[in-house]
């Protein structure tokens, strides 16, 4: 890989309307946050019923798969530092605005079951260590609307929250990897789970099985992509990108895999594959002193952090697209003195109550890793096309062959040998059958106010 030096001058992107209050190590936290969270604490439990005891090589893959589209979004977004992310890269690429929609609806439905998944997280298991005297769902909603509430206030307050939730989202998984260590060094761990499958035999089913759980898996790495929706709020995009996306993805993987060891070593396949806090059946199976309230109150932070970033990110979308015309230009309004994206807010965060209905955790990250699966093969492929397009300021260029691989292991971990529940797929063609009904009225208001809807 090779980054070029941009040019000293703040010409990419131009100005924006959005306050520019993030640095580049308030950006590599964001990223790093913005990965963690989820995925790893809330559906490690479920990779494991599905690939058994060889946990750790679903994440392998998961890592590699999201390097290869995180270079792509590296390209892109210095080549335009704007909001919007996947579906201005999809515009530009292609020019075919329904496709455009299409792919802003999905990245936008995957942002919101992925904070979804995350308030179901929060209150289930890891919130019922402390009380179970109050329903599920109420806490679900409220927690939504209490992210809701912090997104108004501004960028500069969640950006900073975010970073607080990193650090003790970070220092649980820091726990499961002590405790993982302590393990090994003290001769405890059984190591032949490492190899352990749970489908046997080389053939179809094992290949199926690998990758259903690398499928599923990679909803833990899912986060990157939300970053660049942060371009216009951004100091210096273009430089700093680059380095704070390909740290955020590999501090992330290395410590998806060894949490992946740790808990494969500690505790069988079939007692994570049961619990919905799996990591905290790593902290009581270690033999360490550590109390599991604790580590359910961390797990707790963890999934704010999730479900905060990606409300903020689905708000930003909804700015970017509504700049590009895609959506109603209301949907660009600011708060005049918070400077957020106030109309974007309220919209995601009412379609985020409305999911956390829709299912449980485990259908709704897959239905948030096969949205993005999608969206990341035609990003994949879009930046390609853009080689065409070049721009007057330097910016990171991949290797072809990167780009290459991940439109093609996007396309495999999306298609059906990754074994997903059905309702996984009907999920999700509801949601793009729901963009379909909002483009063709969108059209018609457009149309009746006189505007150009080519």
């Amino acid at each position: 890989m090779t980054t070029e030096t941009p040019q000293a001058s703040e010409a990419p992107g131009g100005d924006s309307p959005l306050k520019r209050a993030i640095g580049p190590k308030l950006l590599i936290l964001f990223v790093i946050g913005d990965i963690l969270g989820t995925g790893i604490y809330a559906t490690t439990g479920k990779v494991a019923g599905k690939v058994g005891g060889a946990l750790w090589l679903p994440f392998v893959i998961g890592f590699v798969v999201a390097i290869l589209t995180a270079a792509s979004y590296v390209e892109l977004v210095g080549k335009y530092p704007k909001a919007a992310g996947a579906a201005l890269y999809t515009q530009k690429a292609f020019k075919v605005p329904f496709l455009t929609f299409i792919i802003a609806f999905m990245v936008m439905c995957s942002g919101l079951s992925s904070a979804s998944a995350a308030a179901r997280a929060f209150s289930g298991d890891y919130f019922q260590e402390f009380t179970d005297a109050v329903p599920a769902t109420l806490i679900a909603i409220l927690f939504i609307l209490a992210l809701a509430a912090l997104n108004l206030r501004g960028v500069s307050e969640s950006v900073k929250t975010n970073v607080v939730l990193t650090i003790v989202e970070l220092t649980g998984l820091m726990v499961i990897l002590a405790i993982g260590a302590s393990a090994v060094l003290s001769g405890e761990g059984d190591a032949s789970r490492l190899t352990e499958f749970q489908a046997t035999g080389t053939g179809y089913a094992l290949i199926t099985s690998v990758l259903g759980a690398t499928a599923l898996g990679f909803f833990a790495f899912v986060g990157f992509e939300d970053s660049v929706n942060m371009a216009e709020e951004t100091k210096d995009p273009v430089r700093t990108f680059p380095k704070a996306i390909f740290i955020g993805v590999g501090v992330t993987g290395t410590i998806y895999v060894l949490v992946a060891l740790a808990s494969s070593l500690l505790v069988d396949y079939k007692t994570l594959e049961k619990s919905s806090g799996p990591l905290l059946e790593v902290v009581k199976a270690g033999g360490q002193d550590f109390p599991p309230k604790l580590f359910a109150l961390i797990a707790l932070f963890a999934v704010t952090n999730s479900a905060l970033i990606n409300i903020m990110m689905a708000s930003r979308l909804c700015y970017g697209m509504a700049n590009e015309r895609i959506l109603p230009r209301a949907m660009a309004k600011v708060l005049p003195k918070r400077r957020t994206p106030v109309v974007g807010i309220v919209f995601v965060s009412a379609l985020a109550i409305g999911l956390v209905s829709t299912g449980e955790i485990e259908g709704l990250g897959d239905t948030t890793a096969f949205l993005l699966l999608c969206v990341f093969a035609v990003v994949n492929v879009a930046v390609l096309v853009l080689r065409k397009d070049p721009v007057e300021h330097s910016h990171f260029r991949a290797p072809t062959v990167l780009p290459v691989l991940g439109a093609i292991t996007s396309l495999i971990l999306a298609s059906p040998l990754a074994d997903r529940d059905a309702e996984v797929y009907i999920r999700a063609g509801v949601l793009v059958a729901i963009g379909i009904g909002l483009w063709a009225l969108n059209k018609l208001v457009m149309k009746a106010g006189g505007e150009d809807t080519a």
